[in-house]
């Protein structure tokens, strides 16, 4: 009965999640051409919170824990465990004070409407996979500039989402060259649950009611641990709430 109705909401759902990109994409063209990237930022903040309440199509709410108060003025990293484009809507809209950037594949940096202009011309690191020169060129570029803005980075060091929620293997180098850059700054954790639900059944139907928890752990300063010890640390903050 549950798949049944979702195959009468996940067109109403997908309908309306590409609707949205595609409205938000000339409203940000026209914020930051005319008006720079604070306006800019404004528009995708918006478009992101209308893309977490689309969710509620599904009957999937986003529940966000933060018992921790986060250091400001100052470059913070946020890593979390990856499970579906889900994921990112609610990091980018409920972190938005501090200016989130993120660290994304190449290939998404064309073709996709809204998500393709943020990358491109949000302050976003679009890295090529099959070239490490330009990965590292393009990941050091990025550590300097939220050094120099004081924003934040938001990583994925799994590399690729978990179909299952069950965590891979996290891979730290993009980590290591962004830390480089901002010792005096924090790394923080934070550990998300139920997104792959949404594909329990594959790209369709979507998967119905299952909430989506995002959880902030403590701030660990970047310059407190040898670096393989802190992400260590980091990675078993993160999976001993995979739930």
């Amino acid at each position: 009965m549950v798949k049944f109705i979702s195959y009468i909401l996940s067109p109403i759902f997908m309908g309306t999640f590409f609707l949205l990109l595609v409205i938000f994409q000339p409203l940000q063209w026209l914020s930051f051409k005319l008006f720079g990237l604070e306006a800019h930022k404004i528009i995708v903040d918006t478009l992101n919170w209308f893309l977490v309440k689309s969710l509620l199509i599904l009957g999937i709410t986003v529940l966000f824990e933060n018992n921790h108060k986060l250091p400001e003025n100052t470059t913070l990293i946020f890593i979390a465990n990856h499970q579906s484009l889900y994921d990112i809507p609610p990091l980018i809209f409920y972190f938005r004070k501090y200016y989130p950037k993120f660290v994304a594949k190449i290939e998404l940096g064309k073709g996709i409407p809204s998500i393709s202009y943020n990358l491109k011309y949000g302050g976003a690191a679009l890295i090529d996979r099959k070239n490490p020169k330009q990965a590292l060129t393009a990941l050091s570029e990025f550590a300097k500039r939220i050094n120099k803005n004081k924003w934040s980075a938001t990583i994925f060091p799994e590399g690729t989402r978990s179909k299952t929620g069950k965590p891979k293997k996290f891979s730290t180098n993009g980590i290591k060259m962004i830390a480089k850059y901002n010792e005096e700054g924090f790394i923080v954790p934070i550990t998300i649950n139920n997104s792959w639900k949404v594909y329990k059944y594959g790209k369709f139907p979507m998967g119905l009611g299952s909430p989506i928890t995002i959880k902030t752990h403590e701030p660990l300063k970047i310059s407190s641990l040898p670096f393989d010890e802190l992400m260590q640390k980091v990675e078993s903050t993160i999976i001993k709430d995979i739930k």
